[in-house]
């Protein structure tokens, strides 16, 4: 162990550590918005421009974001006047690591680096090790759910949005 500490140089550490490995916006958003359903219209239709105000996401955006988790199956849209996009399922239900997956594919680590003529051995060891970190951040993002957020959310003192009301007038 002693030869591995002389061997390795850490003189460049606290440059790594601020660099940190980032979800898209197309990710980051779509966790937001499908928070904002759950939190503040408790799984109910939901209009783009009311999630589009309280989250400061361009609208533009969210339409491509939800025609995605649509297709996911994690959302239902419905047109009208009280239309909008809803939860397709309960908040407990709803993993992050189903809305990264439905937005940016599979979380992934490991993949073909064109390394041809790299020694075999140590391009085994090494997919296998990104491999299992891709499992263990993968298992990190299916552990929480939405209605871990909504709870995190009432802890934080985040204030719910009043309910829409209908003003009829004839």
């Amino acid at each position: 162990m002693v030869f591995a500490k002389s061997i390795l140089d850490n003189s460049d550490v606290g440059t790594h550590r601020s660099r940190r490995v980032k979800l898209s916006n197309k990710g980051r958003y779509g966790v937001r918005a499908i928070f904002d359903i759950a939190f503040h219209s408790a799984g109910k239709a939901t209009q783009i421009k009311d999630i589009s105000r309280r989250q400061a996401i361009p609208p533009r955006f969210l339409e491509q974001i939800f025609q995605d988790l649509k297709r996911a199956g994690l959302v239902t849209s419905k047109r009208g006047p009280r239309g909008g996009y809803a939860l397709a399922m309960d908040p407990d239900d709803i993993r992050l690591g189903d809305i990264v997956r439905a937005l940016e594919g599979p979380i992934l680590l490991a993949g073909n680096d064109g390394s041809g003529d790299a020694d075999e051995t140590s391009r085994v060891v090494t997919e296998t090790v990104f491999s299992e970190l891709s499992d263990n951040i993968e298992a990190c993002f299916d552990a929480v759910t939405i209605q871990d957020l909504c709870n995190r959310g009432d802890a934080h003192g985040v204030r719910r949005a009043p309910p829409r009301r209908y003003v009829y007038s004839i």
